[in-house]
C-alpha cells in the first residue's frame, strides 16, 4: 500500500518501494524542506489539479550525462540567435511552462501551489531558471532544482523554434564548467532522448544520487559569455 505522508514530518519511504507505476507516497504538502528532502531521496511531486499530491520515483529513470548532450550543427547555429540569462524571470518561466499544451496531457501539473512552492525554493537559491531572449523578449527556457551536484530538470517551454533546446545547451555547458555530475530528467521522453539522455534503472540512479547529492558546488548562477562563445 502506498504510504500517506505525515504533515508534521518530512519523512519519505524508500524510493525502491514505489509501486509499479512509480508512485512512492501521497499527501503531505509542498513545504520547501519537504521538496528538498524528496529530491535528495530520488523522489519528486507530480500530480493534476483534482489529485492529492503524488510523489514519484519512476523506473526506469531518465538522466543526461553532461558529456552525452548532442549539439547538432543546426542547434549550434541557433545558439547565436538568442541572448541568455539565469534567474531573471523565474516565475514567468514556470507560468510559460504551465501554459504550454503537452502531448498526452489534458491539463498542467504546474499548478498555482506548485509555482508558489518553487518560487520559495528559488528564493532559497535551490531552484533556478535558464532563460532565452530575443529582442529583449523571453521566448524560451527551463527550470529545475540544484541538489548537490545534480540538476533536477522540471520543465521547459519555447515560443520560438529551438528556444528551449538552446537554453538546455547553455545549461549543460555551465553545469560542466561548475563540476556538476548529471541532469536528472525524471520521466523518459523521446525529446530528451534525442538530445542524448538515457534510461537507467532506479536502483542505479538512487545509488549514484546517494553518493553525490550532499556534495557542495561552489559557484554563482551567472552567465559566462566566454562559455557560450566557445560552444
Amino acid at each position: 500500500m502506498i504510504e500517506e505522508l505525515n504533515y508534521k514530518q518530512f519523512h519519505f519511504p524508500d524510493a525502491n518501494e514505489a509501486n509499479k507505476d512509480g508512485i512512492v507516497a501521497w499527501g503531505g504538502d509542498l513545504h520547501p524542506l519537504r521538496i528538498i528532502k524528496a529530491y535528495q531521496s530520488g523522489i519528486f511531486p507530480w500530480y493534476s489539479k483534482n489529485d492529492p499530491i503524488l510523489w514519484w520515483s519512476p523506473n526506469p529513470r531518465l538522466i543526461m550525462e553532461l558529456d552525452d548532450f548532442k549539439l547538432s550543427k543546426s542547434l549550434k547555429k541557433s545558439i547565436k540567435k538568442f541572448n541568455y540569462k539565469f534567474n531573471t524571470n523565474f516565475k514567468q518561466v514556470m507560468q510559460e511552462c504551465a501554459s504550454k499544451p503537452r502531448k498526452g496531457q489534458n491539463d498542467t501539473w504546474i499548478l498555482e501551489g506548485t509555482i508558489k512552492a518553487y518560487e520559495a525554493l528559488h528564493t532559497m537559491g535551490v531552484a533556478h531558471s535558464i532563460e532565452t531572449y530575443k529582442d529583449g523578449v523571453l521566448v524560451g527556457g527551463l527550470y529545475g532544482l540544484s541538489i548537490g551536484k545534480v540538476f533536477c530538470g522540471e520543465s521547459m517551454f519555447a515560443n520560438e523554434s529551438d528556444a528551449s533546446k538552446v537554453a538546455y545547451a547553455i545549461l549543460i555547458k555551465h553545469l560542466k564548467y561548475w563540476d556538476y555530475d548529471f541532469v536528472d530528467c525524471q520521466v523518459p521522453t523521446q525529446h530528451l532522448k534525442s538530445l542524448g539522455a538515457k534510461e537507467v534503472q532506479r536502483d542505479y540512479f538512487l545509488n549514484r544520487l546517494s553518493k553525490i547529492n550532499k556534495s557542495k558546488v561552489k559557484h554563482a548562477w551567472e552567465i559566462n559569455n566566454e562559455l557560450i562563445e566557445n560552444i
